[in-house]
């Protein structure tokens, strides 16, 4: 199962779709991609954009289910997904509860051993896999056509009947406690990260690491799981999404069958806290085993939804969109101080955050480096981005945001994020006119905004000072 946070509309794994691009697919891309260099003036005057995922249909059963439908035959398979509307934001007794849970998932129910419902889904030439965020848990099967009614067996298999007892609590918690050390404790990026959310929030339940703490997973009890696992694993909080080569009738009848049997759960727990108002920097240094030391940022942006959000994925494509960005061009190949430099506008259900990464080359200065990458924030509040600069940034995006859905896999996840995260499914022609309609002093404005010096938090990962000698 990975681990992964969500960026705005975009989910990054390390699952690797099969490449499903038929010719006619190919076109509609290249259509699109070129309307989005050429711009609407022109092209688009003569070409319709054909959105497939406009043909989505819609059906709520009565035990509250949200089912979504994508029939498209110029893909030869066909992605189920099955979205849980909880994530680390949730927890409020144990942390780490809904990532041990995407682990928990595959461990077999009272009828199927465990691990059976990867090894039923690869024999049929497909491929399965999980990841947890803090707003969400996403399920997914890509298979071929004939394997879709198993998917959907399985997934309500595992519903119905999971095994939660005692020694699958015992084998998934020291699998999450590995991967955490692996992933976090003995990572400098992720201590940097771990320490950045928890500076940023102090009161919102995104401060809590997806992953969980230490402590807490080593003391969850089956008692909770089982609590969790009632509370929020009910069809009236899941959004099951089936895109690609399918019959829409059968597989309705399908789910109908097979989850509307289901309870619901009434009420489902939500947290009403909101983050207050920083009013200061924040910052953080962890000395760690490290030659190459790591400097993070962070500041609060909108949650989901915002009218600003448009400008401030932008802003973030231009300090570090690839070889050309600003953070690259400062710190990278000209100032040749660091190894990388990253950044982004995270923006997730109950708030948004902007951040950027730099790690540096071992014995590099890090106030020197520091100092540069806010002297390129506090360039995008004082001076208006050149016009081609502005307009290449916005070229990536639309090529970014066309291209994640040239697979069934990638129509699954558009249309079930969409609906889980907005409400509603987003016309991709509603999406690129937000983009092209980005101005220089839109970037500027949500600079100025949002990139204060008085709301930024900074974590350092430095190596261990050297012990003192004894006299």
């Amino acid at each position: 199962m990975t681990h992964t946070i969500r960026h705005r509309g975009r989910e990054r794994t390390e699952l690797r779709a099969p490449a499903l691009a038929t010719p006619s697919r190919v076109a509609w891309l290249v259509g699109l991609v070129l309307v989005g260099v050429l711009g609407v003036a022109g092209l688009a005057r003569t070409a319709e954009i054909d959105d497939p995922a406009l043909r989505t249909k819609t059906t709520t059963f009565e035990n509250g289910l949200t089912l979504l439908t994508l029939p498209d035959d110029s893909t030869p398979v066909v992605s189920m997904q099955m979205w849980v509307r909880v994530g680390s934001r949730d927890e409020t007794r144990y942390t780490g509860l809904a990532h041990l849970f995407e682990h928990m998932m595959f461990r077999g129910t009272d009828r199927l051993p465990p691990e059976s419902h990867e090894r039923f889904i690869e024999s049929r030439g497909g491929r399965v896999n999980a990841y947890t965020s803090r707003d969400v848990t996403v399920y997914f099967n890509d298979v071929p056509r004939d394997a879709l009614p198993l998917a959907i067996e399985l997934e309500a298999e595992r519903l119905s009947n999971l095994r939660i007892v005692e020694e699958t609590l015992t084998s998934e918690r020291q699998v999450v406690l590995e991967e955490r050390r692996m992933r976090t404790e003995d990572q400098p990026q992720g201590r940097a990260f771990e320490a950045l959310m928890a500076l940023s929030f102090r009161a919102h339940p995104y401060r809590v690491p997806t992953i969980g703490w230490r402590s807490d997973i080593e003391a969850t009890t089956v008692e909770a799981c089982r609590e969790f696992f009632d509370a929020y694993y009910a069809p009236n909080n899941i959004v099951v999404s089936i895109a690609g080569d399918f019959d829409e009738a059968d597989a309705i009848r399908r789910v109908r069958d097979a989850f509307g049997v289901l309870p619901r759960s009434e009420p489902i727990p939500r947290t009403p806290t909101l983050e207050p108002v920083q009013a200061g920097e924040r910052r953080d240094v962890i000395q760690f085993d490290v030659r190459s030391p790591v400097i993070a940022a962070a500041w609060h942006a909108p949650k989901a939804g915002h009218v600003d959000a448009e400008a401030l994925d932008v802003a973030s494509l231009l300090l570090s969109g690839g070889r050309s960005s600003r953070l690259y061009r400062r710190l990278i190949y000209e100032g040749e101080q660091a190894l990388s430099a990253s950044g982004s506008y995270w923006e997730l259900r109950d708030a948004g955050v902007f951040y950027a990464f730099v790690g540096l080359r071992p014995g590099e200065d890090v106030d020197r480096a520091e100092a540069d990458l806010m002297d390129e924030i506090a360039r995008l509040r004082d001076e208006v981005v050149p016009a081609e600069e502005l307009a290449k940034a916005k070229r990536q995006i639309e090529v970014d945001l066309i291209s994640g859905f040239s697979t069934a896999h990638g129509l699954a996840s558009r249309i079930a994020s969409d609906t889980v995260i907005f409400g509603r499914i987003r016309p991709l022609e509603e999406r690129l006119a937000a983009y092209r309609a980005v101005s220089a002093e839109d970037v500027q404005r949500v600079a100025r905004s949002y990139l204060r010096e008085d709301g930024r938090s900074v974590v350092r990962v430095v190596p261990r000072p050297a012990p003192k000698e004894e006299l």
